[in-house]
């Protein structure tokens, strides 16, 4: 056989020139020169750059959250507001889309969802993080954490918890969905609860493992505790007893306000109807207002006390001057003033203790506008108190200047102006004190409070003593508790519908302080569109006012000052004093 050699073949046996073999060698040698270059410019010179572009990709910075700091009540021992460990859950959206119909089924009964829902949220194609649901209880999360359902991740949060629920859930308020204050204490305060979060400098895989630190942890701020001015217990008791109110006279709202005559604390604040700030879906409506600081009202009689402690002090009258109210109606100005009752001659004292708008209207007419606003305005009327709250109301009082004579008269005794209930309380600690009005605080008081002197300190005293009488037995006897002596007034204002007075709706109030020997707490209610056997506020709310103080007087442990058998019932076919 004849053997064939590879040079035999034509082809491979040809020649090839010397400098197409150098040449290409050339190339090769350029080639992997160039690529040594350009990895040692990469891997040298520019390695800074493609760390910080690789960096970027997977970095992320999380915010480590401050603790919210904790509300308690005046006592330091009951906690009002507090936060709680939740989780979030979330998903990637690619890998969940993995998991099977009975795993989304499974997870869609301990989230309280759809499984429709949850498939709605991974759907995503351009998506790779989404919430499915946040502040999911620590049970619930464990239960979810057993399923292993592919692609679903969970992530640590705080919830708000509030132990007292609707108690005082215009005191405190609630938060947002991220930790933020919304209403309430939890909104006036939110700086010093929320604190200062922390971060850290981290790079995740695609699955949000942390696989680096790459920067030191600056570590959080947890918020600042609170000692509110508020007693659990008194908050309580006020609760208890207004909402037995409104149910009994089926009154559409109510509130009542206790304060401490010493310190200017707001000792209790409650407003009906009211709402549990631990559930979300509670938080709507009409509940949410915090009617005693933002709902402003015509006083009524209740403004009368006001009235009468100027003309005395600026002496356009004495104790001992007489009006004559006649028979209980009065013309003035083209209009008739009217009272309840046929009330005769009556000194400052008795058109207090009667209600007398006529007595009222009289008195006015020894007064001008400009005295009668001065003075209201000192008494923090038509501006908004200083309450440390947010949204609290100014209320209404008009300029002087545009006051027509039968406007003063009217505003005289509660009519033409408008104030909110912690307006009205806050001006009666001048009858409570002598004649100065403390400043008001939601937090435990450190220090001395300020006050400023309104009226003088003897007019402060016959006022009070007058208010005794108002709430005495010829006067609003309901309003008394057994032990204490008590002052106040009550006050009955119709209620404006379409720019015109109603004949039956009215705002029912009682304001007054205990114990008169040594005054403690002024204590004001006010219920609206009460439509039970009565309407009067020395009916209707000056019950509240007596059940309040008697308990909160036993609460601070303040000594009787008045004997048991002081006690007197009023009658049902009596007229309570407006």
């Amino acid at each position: 056989m004849k053997r064939v050699r590879f040079y035999d073949s034509p082809v491979l046996n040809k020649q090839m020139p010397l400098w197409r073999a150098r040449l290409v060698l050339i190339l090769l040698v350029l080639g992997f020169g160039a690529l040594a270059a350009k990895a040692m410019y990469l891997q040298g010179l520019s390695n800074e750059f493609l760390q910080q572009q690789g960096e970027r990709r997977y970095e992320r910075t999380l915010v480590l959250p401050a603790t919210r700091g904790k509300i308690f009540d005046r006592s330091g021992t009951v906690v009002m507001g507090s936060s709680v460990p939740v989780r979030a859950i979330w998903a990637i959206p690619e890998d969940a889309r993995s998991a099977s119909d009975s795993q989304i089924a499974k997870l869609a009964t301990l989230l309280g969802m759809s499984p429709a829902d949850i498939k709605g949220r991974i759907a995503g194609e351009e998506k790779n993080f989404v919430y499915i649901k946040r502040q999911v209880s620590m049970d619930v999360a464990g239960q979810i954490g057993d399923l292993k359902v592919p692609g679903f991740h969970q992530q640590a949060e705080m919830r708000r918890f509030y132990p007292e629920g609707e108690v005082a859930a215009h005191v405190i308020g609630f938060t947002n969905i991220d930790d933020n204050g919304v209403e309430g204490v939890e909104l006036a305060f939110n700086d010093a609860l929320s604190g200062r979060p922390g971060s850290r400098r981290v790079i995740k895989d695609r699955l949000g493992r942390v696989v680096e630190d790459v920067q030191a942890i600056v570590p959080p701020v947890d918020g600042q505790d609170l000692k509110l001015s508020i007693d659990a217990g008194m908050q309580f008791d006020t609760y208890t007893a207004l909402k037995e109110a409104l149910k009994e006279h089926n009154a559409r709202a109510g509130a009542g306000i206790v304060i401490d005559v010493k310190t200017g604390e707001i000792l209790a604040l409650v407003n009906l109807p009211t709402y549990d700030p631990n559930d979300r879906s509670d938080r709507k409506g009409p509940a949410l207002r915090n009617r005693a600081l933002t709902d402003t009202f015509e006083p009524g009689s209740i403004m009368k006390p006001f009235t009468a402690g100027l003309a005395l002090d600026i002496k356009r009258i004495t104790t001992s001057t007489l009006f004559d109210t006649g028979n209980g109606h009065y013309r003035y100005q083209g209009s008739t003033i009217s009272d309840v009752s046929r009330n005769g001659t009556l000194n400052v004292a008795g058109i207090l203790r009667r209600s007398s708008n006529i007595g009222m209207t009289m008195i006015s007419e020894k007064l001008t506008s400009e005295e009668m606003w001065n003075k209201f305005t000192e008494l923090g009327f038509g501006r908004p108190p200083q309450a440390n709250f947010p949204g609290v109301a100014s209320g209404r009082l008009r300029p002087w200047e545009r006051w027509r004579p039968i406007e003063r008269a009217t505003m005289a005794y509660g009519y033409g102006l408008s104030v909110s209930l912690i307006q009205i309380a806050h001006a009666y600690t001048v009858f409570a004190r002598n004649g100065d009005m403390v400043s008001l605080t939601l937090l435990k008081r450190q220090g001395k409070p300020t006050s400023v002197q309104v009226y003088r300190p003897e007019i402060a005293g016959q006022i009070r003593a007058m208010l005794e009488a108002a709430a005495g037995p010829e006067g609003a006897k309901l309003a008394q508790v057994q032990g204490y002596r008590v002052a106040g007034k009550s006050g009955t204002a119709r209620k404006i519908v379409d720019g015109k007075y109603s004949r039956s709706l009215y705002r029912s109030s009682f304001v007054g302080f205990a114990p008169v020997s040594n005054p403690r707490i002024v204590v004001a209610v006010t219920l609206d569109e009460p439509h039970g056997k009565g309407y009067y506020g020395g009916r209707v709310a000056a019950p509240v006012f007596s059940q309040v103080v008697g308990s909160v007087l036993r609460r601070m442990g303040v000594e009787p000052d008045a004997p048991i058998e002081s006690l007197v019932a009023l009658g049902s076919d009596e007229v309570a004093p407006r």
